[in-house]
């Protein structure tokens, strides 16, 4: 699963981090792949530069087997494949490159034959842009999803979003779909916040999660610690809200996998 948007400052890499935590934490093996040349979903998880010896940009453009990148975190159950700024060059290197929208993608399907850890759950944070690190997430992925700032303009960068994953299902992954748009940065003092719900779940409707993710400050603390918030403080309401937007994501897999 892809956690993307395209615009920064939406809450994409702590999504990334505290969904894969709470998806850890309930008994799901997940693995998180970090595809952002700022490798801050690898800061967020602590594991130090140094640490980050086989790396996502040694898998793409080195040929790497994705199993010599993982590496297990702090937390229970889930591992990560960490970026570095190499990453930053990536984009360039993969455009003379064969099957260079699908780079993960292999990766993933041999890891998949030769992967003893079983994992129940990949999700593979993106740059804040549509790049080719984005598309070759894409073309990997079953689904998408994207978090969304309760801001004015949340609407229009959705639009482009949704744009772009329909190009990737017409062209490289036909069976990529959205998983759920997840509501970020909620300030429930702001009617703005509560106008910008409205119009999305106008729009989009069941694709909404119920769950909603608020404004925190504990939130924000955590990765400065490179702990997940879901480790920093499990009883703030940031924290809380990752574990039921955890449950709502299996019920919707279920689900799915049931239709």
């Amino acid at each position: 699963m892809v956690v993307a948007n395209q615009k920064g400052g939406v809450g994409k890499t702590t999504t990334a981090i505290n969904l894969a935590t709470a998806l850890a934490a309930i008994g799901k093996p997940t693995l998180l792949i970090d595809i952002d040349p700022q490798g801050n979903a690898s800061t967020g998880l602590g594991i130090e530069q140094a640490d980050r010896k086989v790396t996502i940009y040694d898998v793409l453009l080195g040929g790497e087997p994705l199993g010599r990148a993982v590496i297990p975190t702090k937390v229970p159950r889930l591992s990560i494949v960490p970026a570095t700024v190499d990453l930053s060059g990536a984009e360039l290197e993969l455009i003379d490159m064969e099957r260079r929208n699908y780079r993960l993608k292999d990766a993933l399907d041999a890891f998949a034959e030769s992967d003893d850890q079983n994992f129940a759950y990949v999700l593979i944070d993106c740059p804040p842009s549509l790049t080719l690190l984005t598309v070759n997430a894409m073309a990997a992925a079953d689904a998408v999803l994207v978090p969304l700032q309760c801001e004015f303009f949340a609407l229009e960068g959705l639009t482009q979003l949704l744009k772009t994953i329909e190009r990737v299902r017409a062209g490289l992954n036909p069976q990529l779909e959205v998983q759920g748009i997840v509501l970020t940065m909620y300030d429930k003092r702001n009617k703005l916040s509560d106008q910008v719900a409205a119009d999305v779940r106008g729009h989009m409707g069941e694709k909404v999660y119920k769950t909603v993710i608020p404004r925190n400050v504990r939130i924000s603390e955590a990765p400065s610690h490179g702990l997940p918030a879901l480790i920093y403080d499990l009883k703030c309401p940031g924290s809380q809200a990752y574990i039921k937007l955890a449950g709502e994501l299996i019920q919707r897999e279920q689900a799915r996998e049931a239709a």
